[in-house]
């Protein structure tokens, strides 16, 4: 049996990512998966409880120390897309290893964000040993607007920090700039998000190219 395929739909908080990865999965008939799962192992509650705060600001915590967190939630989710991706399944992930990179190496100096990522690499890969993406579709938002989206929808440090935001998008930016497998979607027009069918229409004819 052919081999699956893992697609990533990665953007910051606020960019209609959860959005666009249902209506994949009504397009394609995939399977789809959700990172972090809060409710699904001890990794995805801790997650929760640093994005709460409970841990402290931005400022106060060990980026390296909770991208272990997530780490954890992907690897206990390795049976599963590996099962999948071996039955032939087309399979989305809303978010993955990329998203660490940028919302973690946000928190750290500029000057040590490439040991960062090259670390994190190595962690989820290589030791723990997820899939590797075949594709990541990056849907680009202004996070000012993208900050409005999600505002009322409970603490979270990460959607309530503006700077943060905007450096996340830099990053991730940067990592579509320096790997082939992604491809950038500006949902972006006139200062304001394009329609959702519009964007929808432009993510699945990028998935088809690859399937």
């Amino acid at each position: 049996m052919r081999q699956g395929k893992l697609i990533v739909v990665e953007g910051i908080d606020g960019s209609g990512k959860s959005t666009q990865v249902e209506l994949l999965k009504q397009a394609l008939n995939c399977e789809i998966i959700s990172f972090p799962r809060y409710e699904d192992n001890e990794y995805g509650r801790l997650i929760k409880n640093y994005l709460e705060g409970e841990f402290g600001s931005i400022n106060e915590v060990d980026p390296y120390k909770i991208a272990c967190l997530f780490a954890g939630d992907r690897l206990l989710a390795k049976p599963i897309i590996e099962k999948w991706l071996s039955e032939g399944k087309i399979v989305i992930a809303n978010r993955y290893v990329s998203a660490s990179k940028a919302h973690m190496g946000a928190n750290l100096p500029e000057g040590k964000r490439e040991d960062f990522f090259k670390w994190l690499g190595e962690l989820e890969y290589q030791t723990n040993g997820i899939p590797k993406e075949d594709l990541t579709i990056l849907l680009k938002v202004d996070p000012v607007v993208a900050q409005k989206n999600v505002k009322g929808g409970g603490p979270d440090i990460h959607e309530e920090n503006l700077r943060h935001l905007e450096e996340a998008g830099r990053i991730y930016l940067y990592l579509a700039k320096n790997n082939p497998k992604w491809y950038v979607v500006d949902c972006m027009q006139d200062s304001n998000m394009r329609s959702i069918e519009e964007i929808s229409k432009e993510v699945i004819n990028i998935c088809l190219k690859l399937i």
